[in-house]
């Protein structure tokens, strides 16, 4: 379930420079891949995948393993798109395992069985909890989105949890990573609703989602159903990105579409039938939410401003647009990090089970 399509490299590293930069890597090391990439998808000497990977092998021959698996994501991004593209996801889970001991906290992986429409799917989940924590600390659910995956925003969830003293159990959105389905609105929702219950055993029974670009999509629709006791939308689309035009911009449509299951590169309306059961309305005419933190960039051209400004006036809804920043706030991620975790740590204050 996989296609490669047409997708400009320079782009790609135009719009993503300040996410790989923000999450770990050198500044010198980007610039250098970024200068020997020049097509996206053969895998040989300026390739993507190819010239990500030499940086990632380099890292673990030099035992540096947390920033080889950094690499080897975004070797394999945005998308399992080819066997190269699947070899990078498997060295980036090898180095990203051998890597533990640097993470500063305690850390299991544990692969559950969940209920999927009649049957079950395997979803691989990482733990992350402070050293000594207390077995009665809430619980805070988290994913990335689309195409930056657990992996790929460990050091967002490791902040949650040493910041909020909380353990954080970070997943793969259906249809990305790790994950065995494609990626549809109530298969996905179907996967949250048992992660949440699964979370409940993990600690006081306390649990709030926190759901990053279409991981905030997730988050809102758990959030909206009053499923958790609080919910985090960091650059989630919920309506208006589903219902307008297609995705256009930096291979958005190409990304989307792979992690919807498609073989091939889907017309722009076979896209746009599948996009629009992803609207949020219904839920959103309702009046049952859990306290919702909503922020993004307010010059994101992947999410429109609608999509976050839709949840103001609603009640223990807390709204932000950040101004000078795009999706997800990539470009000011400490600031954006800064307000979840102080609105995460008000927001679990006080909440009894």
């Amino acid at each position: 379930m996989s296609y490669q399509w047409p997708l400009d490299a320079a782009e790609l590293f135009g719009e993503r420079y300040p996410q790989m930069i923000n999450t770990g890597l050198p500044v010198a090391d980007v610039d250098a891949v970024r200068a020997a990439v020049t097509d996206m998808w053969p895998d040989a000497p300026g390739g993507w995948v190819h010239e990500w990977s030499e940086l990632a092998r380099a890292y673990a021959g030099a035992g540096s393993h947390q920033q080889a698996a950094l690499a080897y994501g975004w070797a394999k991004f945005p998308t399992l798109a080819d066997e190269a593209k699947r070899a990078a996801l498997a060295g980036q889970l090898e180095q990203y395992l051998l890597a533990v001991p640097q993470f500063g906290v305690d850390f299991r992986r544990e692969v559950l069985e969940l209920p999927f429409q009649g049957g079950t799917t395997q979803v691989p989940v990482h733990l992350f909890a402070p050293e000594g924590l207390p077995s009665d600390a809430p619980v805070v659910l988290a994913s990335g989105g689309v195409d930056s995956w657990k992996m790929d925003m460990h050091v967002a969830f490791v902040t949650v949890a040493k910041q909020l003293g909380v353990r954080v159990p970070a997943f793969d959105i259906a249809g990305t990573g790790e994950s065995a389905v494609p990626m549809t609105a109530d298969g996905g929702a179907e996967i949250v609703r048992g992660l949440i219950a699964h979370a409940r055993t993990l600690g006081n029974g306390v649990v709030a989602h926190f759901g990053i670009s279409m991981g905030g999509y997730y988050s809102a629709r758990s959030g909206l159903a009053g499923e958790v006791d609080a919910a985090v939308v960091l650059g989630g689309p919920v309506e208006a990105a589903f219902t307008g035009g297609p995705p256009s911009h930096f291979g958005m449509a190409g990304i989307v579409g792979n992690a919807m299951g498609f073989e091939q590169e889907p017309t722009l309306e076979e896209l746009a039938e599948r996009r629009r059961g992803f609207s949020l309305r219904p839920l959103l005419d309702q009046d049952v939410n859990a306290p919702m933190l909503v922020i993004n960039g307010a010059d994101d051209v992947h999410v429109p401003q609608h999509d976050t400004l839709v949840f103001e006036g609603r009640r223990d809804t807390t709204v932000e647009l950040i101004p000078d920043t795009g999706h997800c706030a990539a470009s000011k991620l400490p600031q954006a990090m800064a307000t979840v975790a102080g609105w995460l740590k008000q927001a679990l204050t006080g909440v009894v089970r």
